[in-house]
């Protein structure tokens, strides 16, 4: 899923023309500034929205604020630093500054791509996932019926009867959910991760196989089918204005029809910016560890 690299680019490219044609005048009030040592008042007048594009290579990029001299700088930063929200963005005049505008519109149309788009067939032959699909039907009917994107289709459930080992220790199981983005930027990491973690442990795994228009439960109708010890499915989360890149690890021991929310496990936030990839998949296969040892999950599990 590529199509927010254009909106990236294009941003980035309109703050450079701006920075190229307000460099000069910026440069002859920053001397005049210097000599008059009020560096103070240039910053109040200068738009801070004419500096470089080039700080928008990613939705993950370091924040800075925009706010010339702030009261409290140093309270400031550690509050940027604390929360990848957007606060201290500034203004010019009432108006939001340019370059957020354009962030919020970048960050946006991403969120909508990964909602509307789908994984990639590359990265899911690259670990050999076949693919099966739940009733979902169509994105739309999966944004207003959740309970269609539970239940896998009877040609699903022929193709994982056919292609999978029954009652393995481990079925790992991903879907696209709300965000084919998750899957695209993180399975390359998170999965290999996750096998190293649990042969390490010595844990077998089933088949994995990729599920199309799932939501968290199905889990619970693909137990009913394999009927593994653990099940876990690595699953595109919902997307924000944060990152649309951000999946989950929802795991649970032996889910059945009327597993309820609590016996699940989550590890949520997995992407560049949060809990990383790697980390999450070798700590995933801890989890399953103790999940097995324990024999129970959710608000059960001693972790």
């Amino acid at each position: 899923m590529n199509s927010a690299v254009p909106i990236d680019q294009l941003v980035d490219r309109v703050m450079a023309e701006l920075a190229k044609k307000l460099s000069a005048s910026q440069a002859a009030e920053q001397a005049a500034s210097e000599q008059a040592g009020s560096r103070k008042e240039l910053q109040q007048s200068t738009p801070a929205e004419s500096e470089s594009g080039t700080d928008l290579v990613s939705e993950e990029d370091v924040i800075t604020s925009p706010i010339p001299s702030p009261k409290w700088e140093e309270g400031m930063s550690e509050l940027l630093a604390s929360t990848p929200a957007r606060i201290g963005v500034w203004r010019t005049g009432t108006r939001p500054l340019t370059k957020e505008v354009l962030k919020f519109r970048r960050d946006h149309a991403a969120a909508v791509d990964s909602i509307y788009g789908e994984a990639s067939q590359e990265i899911l032959k690259q670990f050999d996932l076949f693919t099966v699909e739940t009733r979902y039907e169509n994105t739309e009917n999966y944004l207003k019926r959740p309970d269609m994107g539970r239940i896998v289709t009877d040609e699903g459930i022929a193709a994982i009867e056919a292609a999978c080992r029954m009652k393995p220790q481990v079925q790992i199981v991903v879907s696209d959910g709300l965000s084919a983005n998750a899957v695209d930027a993180n399975l390359g990491d998170v999965y290999p991760a996750l096998l190293d973690s649990l042969a390490s442990y010595g844990l077998s795994t089933g088949t994995p196989f990729f599920v199309r228009g799932g939501r968290v439960a199905v889990m619970d109708h693909i137990g009913e089918i394999v009927q593994p010890e653990v099940l876990v499915l690595l699953i595109g989360e919902r997307p924000g204005l944060v990152s649309s890149k951000s999946l989950s690890a929802y795991i649970c021991f032996k889910p059945r029809k009327g597993t309820v929310e609590s016996d699940r496990t989550v590890i949520s936030n997995i992407h560049r910016g949060g809990t990383p990839p790697l980390e999450g998949g070798a700590h995933i296969g801890t989890i399953v560890k103790k999940m097995l040892e324990q024999q129970t999950s959710g608000i059960h599990l001693d972790i």
